[in-house]
């Protein structure tokens, strides 16, 4: 039994729909059971009818609903074989339910967690019923499988944490008497529900951790996470034009790079997988001949040193100076409960003696942040700083990595440096201004050559 999880761009129109149907029946045997991704945008759209609807306006929301209405119908009429009657039955009743969920939030003029859980749901809900009908009509007995009857999560709406113990329970009792009858289930990504049946979403990207968490709970051979890119690149292409494809690569680095910028999967993707050994398979829709990346615990040894150059830009550092810190225990302690309390991750962490520099890519609390972190120390603030993560096996014990890697980009001010934390990671801090380049460079310096059984 395989997973297969299509993205967004894989089930955008009724085009991509098709394609994807035929690739799950190239892979009947194997009993797959398919996650779809809300229609490309169409978590965005949903979003702005949220926020308009907040605004209390209706207008505007009933107009986005109208616009996606059509589009879904429209993909819907462009797949020929298909019962289009029952499509549009199911799509009219959903559309019904959200302009209610949209006219009960701008009447009260407020947008709680629950509400937007609520109205983002609908992307993976109204994708999921065109692509179980069009997989019919292939003559593919495919069954719509709800995932809010079987990912159990707790209550915190927008990013909710699954219950691994009790999602897998029900995981398995809904999909496997599908399977055995030789059905193939049609979830959604994304979406869950509490205990109590109250619907939530565990975060954007949340597709892949959808999948991964239903491979886990079914003992699945393999995930395959089909996407619009053939894979995992040493870098991104659209800075490094001859960014080779990395053909095999460890749980580990895989997660490394999606944290710090690679946007081909969801970093929690890896996790139930990991666990269970299940490897995951990066695919493309439009190229499903291409080899794809495969993701594994433990892959053969590179010669390369580096695996991968991930970024992310829009890095803002938080730096906090006190005398008071020196020699002193529990500081940072103290500096960590302050984002603890305004729930916001940090990415980088250095110390000196009297110094703490932190980066955040989330800055929605920034300013409260700023003011519990005064009562501590001086506080201040650098932005349109980027991050830069080059990703490679054993790196922490590797010799000369730094040296090489500071020596190509001798010219940059680098303002924060993280070693030794992670073996495969060697992190800094860049000007925003400087990603390009800098990315360019490192590229040259560790990819000069490369081992084809690694890379392609």
């Amino acid at each position: 039994m395989i997973v297969m999880k299509f993205g967004g761009t894989s089930v955008q129109d009724a085009a991509a729909i098709i394609r994807a149907a035929e690739i799950v029946a190239g892979r009947l045997s194997r009993a797959p059971v398919v996650v779809v991704s809300a229609m490309a945008g169409g978590t965005d759209a949903l979003l702005r009818i949220a926020r308009a609807a907040r605004e209390r306006r209706l207008d505007a929301a009933i107009a986005t609903i109208n616009e996606l209405r059509e589009r879904h119908l429209t993909t819907a009429r462009q797949v020929s074989g298909i019962s289009l009657e029952t499509v549009e039955h199911e799509v009219q009743s959903q559309f019904a339910e959200l302009e209610n969920l949209a006219r009960s939030v701008g009447t009260l003029g407020e947008l709680t967690g629950r509400s937007q859980d609520a109205i983002v749901s609908f992307g993976e809900r109204l994708s999921s019923v065109i692509v179980a009908e069009v997989l019919r009509s292939r003559g593919i007995p495919a069954a719509l499988a709800d995932s809010r009857t079987f990912i159990v999560t707790d209550d915190r709406f927008t990013s909710a944490v699954p219950d691994m113990q009790e999602t897998t329970r029900r995981t398995r009792d809904a999909l496997e008497p599908m399977i055995r009858s030789g059905l193939v289930p049609v979830a959604q990504g994304f979406i869950g529900a509490t205990a109590e049946g109250v619907t939530t979403t565990i975060g954007r990207g949340g597709s892949d951790y959808s999948a991964a968490l239903i491979g886990s709970a079914l003992g699945a051979e393999a995930i395959e996470i089909w996407t619009d890119v053939d894979g995992l690149m040493t870098a991104d292409p659209r800075v490094v034009q001859n960014a080779r494809r990395i053909r095999v690569i460890s749980f580990a680095e895989a997660s490394e790079l999606s944290y710090f910028g690679a946007k081909v999967l969801h970093p929690s993707t890896v996790l139930p997988a990991v666990e269970q050994g299940i490897p995951v398979h990066i695919y493309n829709t439009h190229n499903p001949s291409c080899e794809g990346t495969l993701i594994v615990a433990a892959p053969h040894p590179s010669r390369n040193l580096i695996k991968s150059i991930a970024f992310k830009r829009g890095v803002t550092i938080v730096n906090v100076t006190s005398t008071r810190m020196l020699l002193a225990y529990g500081f940072l302690r103290t500096i960590f409960e302050v984002f603890d309390r305004h729930q916001t991750s940090v990415d980088v962490v250095t110390t000196s003696e009297v110094s703490v520099s932190m980066t955040l890519d989330n800055t929605d609390r920034l300013d409260a942040i700023r003011r519990d972190l005064s009562g501590i120390g001086e506080v201040t603030v650098e932005r349109e700083k980027a991050i830069v993560c080059v990703v490679g096996d054993n790196l922490k014990f590797t010799p000369g990595v730094a040296a090489r890697l500071f020596q190509a980009i001798e010219n940059t001010n680098v303002n924060m440096i993280s070693q030794g934390a992670s073996e495969i990671n060697l992190t800094f801090v860049i000007d925003e201004s400087d990603v390009d380049r800098v990315v360019r460079r490192l590229h040259e310096e560790f990819f000069a050559e490369v081992d084809p059984e690694v890379f392609a």
